[in-house]
């Protein structure tokens, strides 16, 4: 499947992000996917949930963090576009 090139992609069209993870960067005033580059998942993760005023799933700090490998690096391999590598990886760092 060719790899749309970085300046043409949507949110969306990152894998992993649907419309509630694209409405989450919004209101982190992330609104294209060059705007990924250079972000830290868990900083954007404890701003949103900062900013809403509650704890989020855990799982969305893993998608964070999907969609800004693929922002970064658009020949990402498939299986590192998934929000569930991402959390078997943080879940790794952690023990």
């Amino acid at each position: 499947m060719p790899v749309a090139k970085p300046e043409s992609r949507r949110l969306q069209d990152l894998v992993s992000v649907g419309p509630a993870i694209e409405a989450a960067f919004h209101e982190l005033g992330i609104f294209e996917v060059k705007a990924l580059i250079g972000q830290d998942a868990d900083r954007l993760f404890k701003r949103l949930c900062q900013q809403r005023r509650e704890r989020i799933d855990i799982c969305c700090r893993d998608v964070f963090a999907a969609a800004i490998a693929q922002a970064e690096d658009p020949e990402l391999p498939e299986e590192a576009r998934q929000w569930w590598w991402w959390s078997r990886r943080r879940k790794a760092n952690q023990a």
